[in-house]
């Protein structure tokens, strides 16, 4: 499968609660970086670990690990969530 039909690939998001394209996951994450559940969304869908590993600098990829291995807690994402918006207001 080519790299342009892995991202146009979909399934449900966890954390959205509709279909998602593997592109969005690409950009979703905190700064538009990757999401760090993609490895737990998409690995019975395609070898996600080998597609990233492919795409990312390996710096990156062990970053990416490190934030999956480690989520925040959802009180913290979402007043994390809640300032960012504040701050888009405020600008």
């Amino acid at each position: 499968m080519s790299d342009q039909d892995i991202e146009k690939l979909e399934t449900r998001c966890p954390r959205l609660g509709s279909p998602i394209s593997f592109q969005y996951c690409l950009i979703s994450g905190e700064d538009d970086a990757i999401c760090w559940k993609v490895l737990d969304c998409w690995w019975e869908i395609f070898d996600v670990e080998g597609y990233l590993k492919k795409n990312m600098s390996e710096t990156d990829f062990n970053e990416l690990m490190a934030r999956a291995e480690k989520p925040k807690n959802k009180i913290s994402s979402i007043i994390e969530i809640a300032e960012k918006a504040k701050k888009k207001l405020e600008d």
